[in-house]
């Protein structure tokens, strides 16, 4: 787990929210400073969730969030000057143009950068004089990535923020936050469904299922501590039962993600990315 590393940009710890038919159970998730941390989950696993707890747009049952060694329930006007957001659903009005936007946040955010947003717009390719409620998805995003970055933030939170966009720009974004990260003073916690964009850019994932969290780990060292073995079932029944993260049986034998230095070295296994091993350790899960 991450708790030994120095300076956390936020801190998760025992964090609980109930609705009926949903728990977040016991959530502990610290964010090292500097880094991208990728969080992933089928629908309905308590990303959003997660994400509206640290920002305040739901108070938590129980437990604790710190942000920038604060409570996030005080001072919250002042902790959001150091956070861009970025949520699935880019709100806006509607009869709003990109150059309108940018005058009002001038007068929002105490840090408003009015020449980075004129960039940002430029680069995206986002038409300055066109009303919101006309942008396409892709464009919405755009927009609000761009107004996310112009008030230097510290800390990004990305909900879907990669969502709509066509290949080639969202190969674009990802390089931007790569850039904001270059600062060591800067991190990103980034929820997506495009497992692709987390892989290239993230140093660390979290897996969450159903409100749990099944795994927090640098993304270097997941590379190498699973790996994917092809057995029968009776060699897998002959490992150590703590070696096998998630298993899939069918009539031609067994495939297995298993932790590497649980398994004999004389075992060929094949690499695991990201998705095969969230994959497997969810229907492990159920």
């Amino acid at each position: 787990m991450l708790w030994k590393l120095p300076k956390a940009f936020f801190a998760i710890r025992d964090l609980c929210k109930s609705y009926p038919g949903f728990s977040l159970q016991n959530l502990n998730l610290p964010l090292p400073q500097g880094c991208i941390m990728g969080l992933i989950g089928e629908n309905g696993a308590g990303k959003s969730t997660t994400i509206k707890l640290i920002l305040e747009m739901v108070r938590r049952d129980s437990g604790s969030i710190r942000i920038f060694g604060k409570d996030n329930t005080e001072n919250i006007s002042l902790i959001k000057e150091d956070i861009g957001v970025v949520l699935d659903e880019v709100g806006f009005p509607e009869c709003l143009t990109a150059k309108q936007i940018g005058n009002i946040m001038k007068n929002t955010y105490r840090n408003w950068d009015s020449v980075a947003y004129k960039k940002y717009v430029r680069e995206l390719a986002l038409p300055e004089n066109k009303e919101f409620k006309d942008f396409s998805r892709g464009m919405k995003m755009k927009l609000g990535i761009a107004v996310a970055l112009s008030h230097h933030p510290k800390l990004l939170i990305l909900d879907e923020a990669t969502s709509g966009l066509d290949p080639v720009v969202r190969d674009e974004v990802l390089d931007i936050f790569s850039e904001f990260t270059r600062d060591e003073s800067h991190s990103i916690l980034m929820s997506s469904h495009i497992v692709s964009d987390l892989e290239k850019i993230c140093d660390y994932i979290a897996f969450l299922h159903k409100g749990r969290l099944l795994l927090c780990e640098e993304k270097d060292r997941i590379m190498e501590e699973y790996g994917i073995l092809h057995c029968t079932a009776a060699q897998l029944a002959e490992l150590d039962p703590s070696a096998v993260k998630g298993k899939k049986e069918s009539a031609y034998g067994v495939e297995a993600i298993v932790e590497r230095n649980k398994v004999p070295a004389t075992l060929q296994l094949s690499p695991v990315d990201i998705e095969q091993l969230f994959i497997f350790m969810v229907k492990e899960a159920n």
